[in-house]
């Protein structure tokens, strides 16, 4: 008994490179949401290094500034958390 691939050459590269295309989409979206996750994580650690910089400044200061010193967390957060 004898088998016969009826594949074309062509058929199988497309499948190859079909797949191959697939496995390097899988790993650019991983290496995509690795670095969308470490960007969100620097922007959430230079607003909470500005929060500490506010929460350092006396009453007065932050009078000058119309920032309430309960208000700094909103502040410095309004655009992510529209309270």
């Amino acid at each position: 008994m004898a088998y016969f691939d009826t594949t074309s050459p062509a058929g199988v590269l497309s499948r190859e490179i079909t797949a191959t295309r697939n496995v390097l989409a899988a790993i650019g979206g991983a290496f995509s949401g690795i670095m969308a996750r470490m960007a969100e994580n620097a922007s959430m650690n230079a607003r909470v290094r500005k929060v500490h910089q506010l929460q350092a400044l006396s009453d007065a200061e932050l009078a000058k500034i119309k920032i309430k010193r309960e208000d700094i967390v909103f502040h410095v957060f309004a655009d992510i958390y529209y309270l």
